[in-house]
């Protein structure tokens, strides 16, 4: 009971954090629409691409074999560019100039628990992005013409899991870059370590190809790995080539990872502060 009283206090001060910092994020409306035009072109690059290949390739069953029809994939297109904004792309700015600056003395000085601070800020900067951006992608691809208009959800029960399923990869990416986070702290490493990981979660997200395109004998490993949960198990959830049974499976997969990327970030920082390098002053 004395150890949840003594923690109430870091969680409102994480949650105070998290909303000024969502706050911020909200004044950058010129960056949220260039962000969005970027979104909105590439996405139609993608779906050019994709239907040339539905309707010229050699073997043109070979995404109907893979279970996604051209329209199922427009979908997948479309809101992958939306909920792409979740993925650790970059390093929150206020923290990586901590690190490198040395001011990482000061943040220990707060009466806050280091990791949780620092979650909230980097759920912030997931977050913000996703409503000036995503709002003007969705809105563009729900007047596009029909060959290139986001369809519907399959059902409204996949509709509801999906929407569970976005909350749970939102905190898994959210725990994912403050992995990241933590590997960064070592400042000897420079970025090239980081980046590296952001870039294999992003291959592995579905963002850049759907995981159902790639190769049947990975189908496996691809649906298990933590990855396809930052974006390739809401987006099937959505348009109905993964069933409701298998909603809950997934949903829980994700969690699970969540807490595994947690728990080992809580555990590399320890180590990390343990031998921390302070640079500048």
């Amino acid at each position: 009971m004395k150890k949840l009283q003594s923690s109430i206090p870091i969680i409102r001060g994480c949650f105070s954090i998290f909303k000024i910092k969502t706050a911020e994020g909200f004044q950058y409306r010129m960056a949220g629409l260039a962000g969005a035009s970027t979104s909105i072109f590439w996405g139609l690059i993608e779906i050019t691409v994709y239907t040339i290949f539905f309707k010229y390739a050699n073997n043109r069953e070979a995404g109907l074999q893979a279970g996604m029809t051209l329209r199922q994939i427009v979908s997948y297109v479309w809101l992958s560019q939306l909920f792409f904004l979740m993925q650790p792309m970059n390093i929150d700015k206020d923290i990586l100039r901590k690190i490198t600056s040395g001011d990482v003395a000061v943040e220990l000085c707060r009466p806050l628990d280091l990791y949780f601070h620092w979650f909230a800020k980097t759920a912030a900067s997931r977050l913000t992005p996703m409503f000036w951006r995503g709002s003007i992608i969705l809105i563009f691809a729900m007047i596009m013409p029909l060959s290139y208009r986001l369809l519907p959800p399959e059902s409204l029960t996949g509709f509801f899991f999906m929407i569970l399923s976005i909350f749970s990869a939102f905190l898994l990416c959210t725990a994912y870059a403050m992995f990241i986070c933590t590997v960064r702290l070592n400042v000897a490493l420079g970025e090239g370590p980081a980046y590296i990981l952001m870039l294999i979660g992003g291959i592995l997200s579905g963002a850049y190809l759907p995981l159902q395109l790639w190769p049947d004998v990975m189908q496996k490993f691809l649906l298990y790995q933590p990855f396809a949960g930052y974006l390739d198990i809401p987006l099937r959830l959505y348009i109905g080539t993964m069933s409701t049974d298998s909603g809950l499976f997934a949903i829980s997969l994700q969690l699970c990872w969540t807490v595994v990327f947690i728990a080992a970030g809580k555990v590399l920082m320890s180590f990390r502060l343990k031998n921390l390098i302070i640079q500048g002053g």
